[in-house]
């Protein structure tokens, strides 16, 4: 079990650390260095205080997450990436949501544990990291034990990802293109897929391949999504490649047929339809000739 083994000195202590780096903020990999304690915004445009839309049981998430009972999501406001093609633009670009302290995060948790879900599922959280730490220590004093769940677009900061070590019970993160150039074109991210392998490694590393239980529910462990994009734009190969080679042929990948040209995805000729069912078989064969065992669903 990830946070609940931690005694409350360490998660507060852990909590401290993380806020701290709000002053000259490193908390994702875009490395703003503004100073989020004094009022200034960078590139995720999130402030001091977590800024949060919605929560609730979601019925909408793998399986394994789910249950039967739901998968208790806090879908955050803001973002780290800027995906010319997002589908939750109102939230994570227009920054649909209210600010919270770290008091309201900590009853926000509470209630979705109380509500019956599975897990709490933090939805774009890399740039709230600090904030969610200290909910975390008021929660976990109040009786929070189900799993934690770091629902992320992959471009983390390792220095953050420590901080995470023995807190986060299930990461799950994106990898959303096979090369560098693809994801500063489509989501101004520099050295995406460089940043994403290094932090997919991390987290691998603390919580290894996913584990589920009798009733079918996952509780600890990596779980990778990764987008089909129309003209293999998200290159795939070189995704389920790294993914095969050097995490684990076990890990357990949602390889994701959802893609719709949303937000400004019309701007760009290349990102303005769907894929095709032909495409995303053809993604589905690259991972399991790539060696992968366990493709969702």
């Amino acid at each position: 079990m990830g946070y609940p083994d931690l005694s409350p000195a360490e998660l507060r202590q852990r909590a401290e650390k993380a806020v701290a780096m709000l002053g000259d903020c490193m908390v994702c990999a875009q490395e703003c260095h503004v100073d989020r304690l004094a009022g200034e915004k960078g590139f995720c445009r999130g402030g001091r205080l977590a800024a949060v839309s919605s929560w609730g049981p979601h019925f909408g998430e793998e399986s394994v997450l789910v249950g039967r009972c739901g998968s208790g999501t806090i879908f955050f406001a803001n973002c780290n990436l800027a995906c010319r093609f997002c589908q939750n633009c109102e939230i994570s670009q227009y920054g649909e949501g209210e600010e919270v302290s770290a008091g309201e995060l900590a009853r926000v948790m509470l209630e979705v544990q109380e509500m019956g879900c599975h897990n709490v599922n933090l939805v774009s959280p890399s740039h709230y990291v600090p904030q969610i730490l200290e909910a975390l220590v008021t929660a976990a004093e109040n009786g929070l034990k189900i799993p934690l769940v770091y629902n992320t677009g992959g471009y983390d900061a390792l220095g953050t990802l420590a901080l995470l070590d023995g807190v986060v019970d299930i990461y799950m993160p994106d990898i959303k293109y096979g090369d560098d150039g693809t994801g500063a074109k489509y989501s101004r991210a520099p050295r995406y897929f460089t940043v994403a392998k290094a932090a997919v490694r991390e987290m691998h590393r603390q919580v290894g391949d996913l584990q589920i239980n009798e009733k079918g529910v996952a509780t600890r462990g990596l779980l990778i999504r990764h987008l089909v994009m129309p003209g293999n734009l998200a290159r795939t190969e070189a995704v389920m490649k790294f993914i095969a080679e050097e995490i684990s042929p076990d890990t357990f990948v949602n390889i994701m047929d959802q893609y719709y040209p949303a937000h400004e995805a019309r701007k760009y000729p290349e990102l303005s339809r769907r894929i095709t069912r032909e495409e995303y078989r053809e993604a589905v064969r690259i991972a399991r000739a790539a060696g992968l065992r366990r493709i969702y669903p």
